[in-house]
C-alpha cells in the first residue's frame, strides 16, 4: 500500500487525509500542537467554551461530501441547524438592523430604516450570484495552474464573461455605486475581511462572499463548530488515519537530480518514509523551514500578507437580550479603520468590533445566566509592533464602544478572559506574522495568483490551506483538499 505524510491537522489537512485514505493511501498525519483543528480550535475555561477560530459555518455541503465519499451517513457523525438570523449590525448614530436570512426580510428592513431600497439589495445580490456562477468552477473549485483547467467548455464561457466579475474597480466604490445608504455599503465592504483583505483596495470581485450566507445561507453546528472538526477526525480513523500530535515536521525529504521525487518526512531523528507528502503548514513556513535546497517563489512569498486579529475571549455574567449568535458594531469612520490597518500597521482607536455569542443557541457552552462572548477586531499581521501596548488600549475602546452602543457597563460583566493576537497566532498556527489567509487580496488579481495546490518542482508534494489556492476560511480550505484529490494520478 502507497504511504502518505500530511504536515497539520488543521480542517484542510484532515480533508486531505480522508480523501488520499479512500485513493488507497495509507496515512500518518503529524500535528505539532496537541490536539487537531489548526485555527479551528476550542478554549475551556471557567464553565465557559469558546469556539477561537472560525465562527460562522456557510457551504456545509464541503464537510458533508467527506462523509459522502466514504460511504457514510453524514448525520451519524455531525450536524448543524440553519440560521434565521444571519447577523445583528449597530451603528453609532443608533441604527440596529437584524439580517434575516430571508433576503425579503432584510431588504425590507434596509428599506424602512434607512435610504437604501430593498431594490437596491435585490440587484447587489443579484451581482453577487453573477460572480459567483463565473468564477465558483473554474476559479474555486479547480488549480488555476494547469492546462487541462482551461480544456473546459464551461472555462471557455467563463473567459467571455470575465468582465462580469468586476476586478477593475475597488469593492468599496462598487458598492457606493449599489447603495444610495453609505451604511448600507459599509455593511456590504465588510465582506472583504472574510479573506482578510481592506475594501478600498480589493478588487469588487469579492462581492462574491455574500452570495454564500444569502443564498446558500449561514448556519451552525449542533457541537459547535469545533465539531466539526472532531467528527472529521472520528470519520479519518475509522477510515485508518493515523494522527500524531507533539510531532512537529522538521523537513521534507525527496530525491536528488533532475526530477526529485518525494521520499519522505523527518520528524525529530526519525525519517518516515512516503510516496506523497501534502502540507497544511503555511506555505511561506512550509519553504523556509521543511524543503531545504528548494528556492522558494520569492515573488509570491513576498506579498502583502493579509490582515490579522486580536481576540478577547470573555466569560460574561448576565444576558445581553440585544444581541444574537452574530453582531457587529461597525466603526463611524470605516475608511480610517482600514487606513489604520494597511498604512500605518496598527489599531484603529475606533475599531468595528465583531462579537460571536454560541451560547446564543448552544446552552451548554455557558453557565447559566452567562454568555460566552468571542470579541474580535481586525488589526494587521505582525511586523515588530507594540502589541502589549495595542491590546490595552483596544480593550478599552472596544468596552467604551459596546457600553456605549448598549447603553450598559459590559466591563463589570466580565468574569474570565484570555486573548489571542498575532503574535499567538502565528505561534500556535503556524500563520506567518499571524495573517489570517495568508497573502491579502488587496490586488487586482492576487486572489487568483494564489500557491498552487501541488509543486512543479518535486513529483507527489502538494499544498492544502488557507494560504494556498483557492484561499483561507472552511470551505475554500476544504475545496484546496478536493483539487488535490482530483489533480493526483489516479
Amino acid at each position: 500500500m502507497p504511504k502518505a505524510i500530511v504536515i497539520g491537522a488543521g480542517i484542510a489537512g484532515i480533508a486531505s487525509a480522508i480523501r488520499l485514505t479512500l485513493k488507497g493511501y495509507q496515512v500518518d498525519v503529524f500535528e505539532a500542537n496537541s490536539k487537531p483543528g489548526g485555527k479551528l480550535g476550542e478554549l475551556r475555561m471557567k464553565g465557559f467554551r469558546f469556539d477561537t477560530g472560525p465562527s460562522l459555518f456557510t457551504m456545509p455541503q464541503y464537510v458533508d461530501e467527506l462523509f459522502t465519499l466514504a460511504g457514510k451517513n453524514p448525520k451519524d457523525y455531525f450536524d448543524y441547524i440553519k440560521l434565521k438570523e444571519v447577523c445583528r449590525y449597530f451603528y453609532e448614530d443608533g441604527l440596529r438592523l437584524n439580517a434575516k436570512s430571508d433576503i425579503d426580510l432584510f431588504a425590507q428592513e434596509i428599506e424602512a430604516k434607512t435610504n437604501s431600497t430593498a431594490a437596491e439589495v435585490n440587484r447587489f445580490l443579484k451581482k453577487s450570484e453573477t460572480i459567483y456562477e463565473v468564477t465558483h468552477q473554474v476559479f474555486l473549485e479547480r488549480t488555476l495552474h494547469k492546462l487541462k483547467s482551461y480544456l473546459h467548455w464551461d472555462t471557455l464561457k467563463s473567459v467571455f464573461r470575465f468582465l462580469q466579475i468586476d476586478a477593475f474597480r475597488a469593492q468599496s466604490k462598487a458598492n457606493k455605486k449599489f447603495f444610495k445608504d453609505e451604511r448600507i455599503a459599509q455593511l456590504f465592504n465588510r465582506y472583504a475581511t472574510y479573506n482578510g483583505s481592506d475594501p478600498y483596495q480589493a478588487p469588487a470581485t469579492l462581492n462574491v462572499i455574500p452570495h454564500f450566507e444569502y443564498h446558500f445561507g449561514a448556519f451552525l453546528p449542533k457541537n459547535g463548530m469545533y465539531g466539526i472538526v472532531t467528527a472529521l477526525v472520528k470519520l479519518a480513523e475509522e477510515l485508518g488515519v493515523k494522527f500524531h500530535y507533539n510531532q512537529k515536521v522538521e523537513e521534507i525529504l525527496y530525491t536528488e537530480g533532475a526530477q526529485p521525487k518525494i521520499l519522505g518526512a523527518k520528524i525529530y531523528d526519525k525519517t518516515y518514509k512516503a510516496e506523497v507528502v501534502v502540507s497544511n503548514l503555511d506555505i511561506w513556513f512550509t519553504y523556509k523551514n521543511l524543503l531545504k535546497n528548494i528556492d522558494p517563489p520569492k515573488k509570491l512569498l513576498n506579498q502583502e500578507r493579509s490582515s490579522s486579529a486580536l481576540i478577547f475571549y470573555w466569560g460574561m455574567d448576565g444576558n445581553y437580550s440585544d444581541l444574537g449568535l452574530h453582531n457587529i458594531f461597525f466603526a463611524k469612520d470605516y475608511q480610517a479603520e482600514f487606513n489604520a490597518i494597511w498604512k500605518d500597521k496598527i489599531i484603529s482607536d475606533d475599531p468595528t468590533v465583531y462579537i460571536n455569542i454560541s451560547a446564543k443557541h448552544l446552552r451548554s457552552e455557558s453557565p447559566n445566566d452567562s454568555e460566552n462572548w468571542f470579541v474580535m477586531i481586525n488589526v494587521p499581521s505582525n511586523n515588530g509592533q507594540n502589541w502589549d501596548l495595542l491590546i490595552q488600549e483596544a480593550r478599552t475602546q472596544i468596552i467604551k464602544k459596546i457600553s456605549r452602543i448598549l447603553n450598559r457597563n459590559i466591563e463589570k460583566d466580565i468574569i474570565c478572559e484570555q486573548i489571542l493576537d498575532p503574535r499567538s497566532i502565528e505561534s500556535k498556527t503556524g500563520s506567518y506574522q499571524g495573517s489570517l489567509y495568508g497573502n491579502s487580496s488587496n490586488s487586482q488579481f492576487a486572489a487568483f495568483l494564489r500557491h498552487p495546490n501541488f509543486s512543479s518542482k518535486i513529483k507527489g508534494l502538494y499544498f492544502c490551506g488557507g494560504s494556498v489556492h483557492p484561499g483561507g476560511g472552511i470551505p475554500l480550505a476544504l475545496l484546496s483538499a478536493k483539487i488535490i484529490d482530483d489533480n493526483m494520478p489516479s
